[in-house]
């Protein structure tokens, strides 16, 4: 009797939490290789302040340089910290004793970006190389479910990030590189010629202001329910050595997020409803300094990632203080959660992050 009372209770708790459950909708926002030194400390002085790798010191240290790591962070990150920190959580500040890691072994961006949305490190996955994901992902899992078909789609500034979803055989619209927008309206029209006649420093990867302007005239249009965001520069720049353009371009990603934001809680089919999860696909070296170009297995420290979780079910806990090593491979499961799903099929799957919701 009491195992049928215990199984009863714990049968009502889970179909409670089920009911009360207000997220309706999920995006997914990824910008490649931002360290999370600089997401919890801002600008780092030993970068900054060396002409190396800041051509205009005195611009950038007006711009983003305090003396405390808390005003550092706040400038360059204002959403972050004014908004996900106060009403959201965020994962990975390592001097804080939150720990995130990436779970494969390359340390490099296709599987980083397999990882996150398939919830598999899976070491077959070992190149950039434009092949199409053997995984299922969790979008290819949510578009199967009945309420979700149709409802799924991405836009990103990496040309690889289609084959990483496997649009040909999901059937999920992802819109990368330099693909133009089909049946274009005035505001895409617009964006579609800029592409096309704007100059990208990254040859068959656009520029994350196209990405992200395409990306917002998408969801105005066609309201999805699950959304994968995903922006590119800050990596590209860090490669190049260029650490002021790097700060800009996070910078420019953090008013990104916030402009979007501002956008879906002034709608009735997000305000209220929309849970938003933001992460990296790996970090960056640190020591020596020069290492902050680089990653892979070959530079120390950079599986360390972090994560940001904004939403009605998500409790404001701000920075996350606790003991618990978190992976890349839970963020998968930890989305499929925020919309009352379990993501299962022919592969392991990390498990969800329990404290991003109530």
């Amino acid at each position: 009797m009491k195992t049928i009372l215990s199984f009863l209770c714990s049968l009502l708790i889970t179909l409670s939490s089920i009911a009360q459950r207000q997220t309706e909708n999920v995006i997914l926002v990824t910008t490649d290789g931002l360290r999370w030194q600089e997401m919890f400390g801002g600008a780092d002085s030993s970068l900054l302040f060396d002409p190396t790798y800041t051509s205009d010191t005195a611009k950038l240290i007006k711009q983003f340089w305090a003396n405390t790591p808390e005003e550092r962070r706040q400038k360059l990150f204002p959403f972050f910290w004014s908004t996900i920190a106060k009403q959201g959580q965020l994962y990975g500040n390592r001097w804080n004793g939150s720990k995130m890691n990436i779970s494969n072994t390359y340390w490099f961006s296709y599987p980083g970006y397999n990882e996150i949305l398939s919830g598999f490190a899976d070491e077959r996955i070992n190149s950039n190389d434009k092949i199409d994901n053997p995984n299922t992902t969790v979008f290819e899992f949510i578009n199967n479910q009945p309420k979700y078909k149709g409802k799924v789609a991405s836009y990103a500034t990496w040309d690889v990030v289609p084959h990483i979803i496997n649009e040909k055989r999901t059937g999920i619209p992802v819109n990368a590189g330099h693909e133009p927008v089909a049946s274009p309206n005035p505001r895409e029209q617009l964006l579609n010629d800029i592409q096309d006649k704007l100059p990208s420093p990254w040859g068959e990867t656009r520029q994350d202001f196209i990405t992200y302007y395409m990306a917002k005239e998408y969801i105005q249009k066609n309201k999805p329910k699950v959304f994968f965001l995903s922006f590119d520069e800050t990596d590209d720049f860090a490669h190049a050595g260029k650490y002021d353009q790097y700060l800009l371009t996070a910078n420019m990603v953090d008013k990104f997020i916030a402009d979007l934001w501002t956008y879906l809680q002034s709608q009735p089919e997000y305000k209220g409803k929309t849970t938003i999860l933001l992460t990296t696909d790996h970090g960056r070296g640190h020591t020596p300094k020069a290492r902050w170009k680089d990653h892979g297995t070959k530079t120390p420290d950079c599986f360390q990632i972090w994560m940001g979780a904004l939403g009605p079910d998500t409790p404001a806990k701000g920075e996350m203080q606790h003991a618990e090593v978190l992976f890349q491979n839970q963020i998968a499961q930890t989305l499929a959660k925020a919309l009352g799903l379990h993501f299962t099929c022919e592969h392991p799957v990390g498990e969800a992050i329990q404290t991003v919701f109530k």
